[in-house]
């Protein structure tokens, strides 16, 4: 049985967006049918390379046309929540790329505006369908770690400050590593945990190298560290409300020996690890280290992209709902607000 046609507008056609409409264009049912970017020059680039129909520059005209069901937003952080409260009111399905919004306040708004249109929003948390998350799961579900009582998830670069776009403008992304880097490996490890509440944050930032100038060559040289405003290094912890604990660390840039982005979970009757997949538990009266002989290909963005158009098409739920987003958005909030504050802060 065909499903019905998903047609498609882009709302931020520049880096990530790529992407986005590579794996849409190859998902039957789907059209790729408007662009829509503050630059026109960009947006009439993306529309000619793949094809679009329609260009834009202005999201609110874009979503009047009816060739749109669906929109994917692919802009600066800070332009995440009003694009997809705008898109949902105008009855369209929407995925916005990671981080949610800017904060927890904002990625309510974008779930209140879902339900009353009666339609779906997905966060791009892609790491959810890894094949390495999965096998931890499946694990975790059937018991094997038993309950989950620490985790402890790391996106570390050593140096890695983005010298494009504007990921070191506060005022525009948020933050930095923490929303940037750590909000994947987080969703991740909460999704991982069975999503429980966060009641709590404690954190620090650190800001000691992006906002000077360097001679160091590195991989990225040249980043524009007169409009760097946010953090190089963060860590936090998360309580949550079954006594379970999250400890993150993200970095553009640390001295350590090299980049790390793994997560480590412990729980009573076992527990693993992601980057080098392995489950650590008791067999027979013996430890063991378990590790998986064969694991599926990476796929993460093709079932990313897919699994959003199918639960449009079938109504099914999605991996990754808007109210997931918010509970991540609530942690980033806390460590940043407990940095602030330097103390303990409630998550509500």
């Amino acid at each position: 049985m065909a499903r019905k046609k998903v047609r498609v507008g882009m709302i931020g056609v520049g880096g990530i967006a790529g992407m986005h409409i590579a794996h849409l264009k190859q998902i039957p049912g789907v059209e790729v049918t408007a662009a829509c970017d503050i630059k026109e020059d960009v947006a009439e680039a993306a529309a000619e390379q793949h094809d679009i129909p329609n260009v834009f520059t202005d999201y609110k005209k874009m979503l009047r046309l009816k060739e749109v069901d669906a929109v994917s937003i692919c802009t600066p952080n800070v332009f995440h929540a009003k694009p997809a409260v705008a898109a949902l009111r105008a009855r369209k399905h929407v995925m916005v790329e990671k981080p949610m919004a800017m904060n927890a306040r904002e990625a309510q708004a974008m779930v209140d505006a879902a339900k009353k249109a009666r339609r779906l929003l997905v966060i791009g948390f892609q790491f959810r369908y890894d094949p390495k998350t999965q096998m931890l799961k499946r694990a975790i579900d059937d018991g094997r770690f038993g309950k989950i009582l620490y985790t402890r998830c790391q996106a570390m670069r050593r140096r890695g400050i983005p010298n494009w776009g504007v990921f070191g403008r506060k005022e525009l992304q948020g933050g930095g590593p923490l929303i940037d880097l750590g909000v994947h490996i987080m969703e991740a490890t909460h999704y991982l945990m069975g999503k429980p509440k966060p009641v709590a944050a404690s954190g620090n930032c650190y800001t000691y190298l992006g906002d000077k100038k360097s001679n160091v060559t590195v991989p990225w040289p040249n980043w524009d560290h007169k409009t760097y405003t946010v953090e190089d290094l963060a860590i936090g912890m998360i309580r949550f409300a079954n006594g379970a604990t999250m400890v993150v660390e993200a970095s553009f840039c640390a001295h350590i020996e090299k980049s790390v982005f793994d997560i480590n979970v412990l729980g009573e009757k076992g527990g693993g690890t992601w980057a080098d997949p392995k489950i650590f538990t008791d067999f027979s009266g013996t430890m063991v280290n378990m590790e998986p002989s064969f694991l599926s290909p990476d796929t993460i963005w093709d079932e990313k992209m897919r699994d959003w158009i199918e639960c449009i098409q079938t109504g099914r739920k999605p991996v990754c709902p808007g109210e997931d987003g918010v509970a991540v958005q609530k942690m980033l909030d806390g460590i940043y607000k407990s940095a602030e504050r330097g103390k303990e802060v409630a998550i509500r």
